[in-house]
């Protein structure tokens, strides 16, 4: 049996920008893991997971390719990995084989609610890291990272895939979306393992250093909510025309341009004042575009922090989900977590998925 671990992920800074082709975000990985387990099977496939029910997914394949047992499922990130990763072993000649699947994940509460770690992304890379491995493909990490954009784009078309890159390459990243249409066309056009093998315009990842004087705190609102329902919201309206949009690129990207910089100085001052300047930015496209960023749960979350001097900020779409902090390391957060836990703010004790993969290699 083949067992693969993916981290989730929190967004740092740059939410809603990042979907912009070039556009600066920063991410961490975090230790809550989706587990993939494969077994070898003959003469048809199953996937087990929580989100298709009791009952395994029953799949084959035909002269078409892959076919799901009562196929009036739509397509999701597990199944679309499957079918990219099937479509590169056709491209490579490699004889198709069947296994099994069975996923679990700790990106969920006991109750189901999602805690806003990127279940999906972490699920799509650790569901090709599995198929690596079983095809013995020796994919490297970009070009796992890289099948993961083609598997999550037919399901998510505006997602930037900078949870993808925090969940394939582990640790604190600086990241830039390549433009994901044209990603897409080269890979309708030329196939999938030309798309892995082309430059993509765009595309930005690189290392940064934890901050050594500062502690990341997570709380979880309790609230789940759907990044790509708010990110799709904001992306199919015209105010993306207007001057407010190119307002919100130019302030998100000094602000985590300041971040890195911080980040790369391990100036914790600089750190929570782009931290800040991020939180102003959300807040004012939240004000202009009212698609709910900021909840009260969230703004109670940032605000109780700011009081302690901590700077904090909702992490990723918002509307729910969690608020990070970063409070100096040697700081007294008994209060803040106190304040929280009235205000049914739960704390996620997570630390750094530790860095792994080259990324000499883009």
């Amino acid at each position: 049996m083949i067992t693969v671990r993916a981290p989730g992920k929190l967004y740092i800074a740059g939410e809603y920008a990042v979907v912009e082709p070039g556009n600066p975000s920063v991410l961490v990985a975090v230790d809550r893991y989706v587990r993939v387990d494969l077994t070898p099977s003959v003469g048809k496939g199953s996937i087990h997971s929580e989100q298709y029910g009791r009952q395994p997914l029953v799949w084959y394949r035909d002269s078409g390719g892959i076919v799901i047992d009562h196929d009036l499922r739509p397509v999701d990130y597990i199944l679309s990995s499957i079918a990219t990763v099937e479509r590169l072993v056709s491209e490579r000649g490699v004889t198709p084989r069947f296994y099994d699947l069975t996923v679990s994940s700790e990106l969920d509460d006991v109750s189901g609610r999602k805690f806003g770690l990127g279940s999906s992304a972490a699920v799509t890379v650790a569901t090709i890291a599995a198929l690596d491995e079983f095809y013995d493909l020796k994919l490297t990490h970009l070009e796992r990272y890289k099948l993961a954009v083609l598997a999550t784009i037919p399901v998510s078309p505006h997602a930037s895939g900078g949870d993808l890159a925090a969940s394939t390459f582990g640790g604190w990243i600086a990241y830039s979306a390549p433009d994901r249409a044209e990603v897409l066309q080269l890979l309708n056009e030329r196939g999938v393992l030309a798309a892995l093998q082309h430059d993509w315009e765009g595309l930005g990842i690189r290392r940064l250093t934890a901050p050594s004087s500062l502690q990341l705190i997570v709380g979880w609102t309790g609230e789940p909510a759907s990044t790509s329902r708010l990110v799709d919201s904001l992306q199919d309206r015209r105010w993306r025309e207007e001057i407010h949009y190119a307002d919100f690129l130019a302030q998100s990207r000094h602000h985590v341009d300041e971040l890195i910089a911080g980040l790369d100085a391990d100036d914790p001052e600089r750190i929570k004042e782009a931290i800040r300047g991020a939180r102003r930015t959300l807040a004012a496209l939240d004000d202009a575009a009212t698609l709910g960023i900021q909840t009260p749960e969230l703004r109670l979350l940032s605000d109780s922090a700011e009081a302690i001097g901590a700077a904090a900020k909702s992490s990723g779409a918002g509307g729910g989900d969690c608020g990070i902090v970063f409070a100096d390391r040697d700081a007294d957060v008994s209060a803040l977590l106190r304040k929280w836990e009235l205000s049914d703010i739960r704390h996620l004790a997570l630390a750094v998925h530790p860095a792994e993969g080259q990324l000499d290699d883009q």
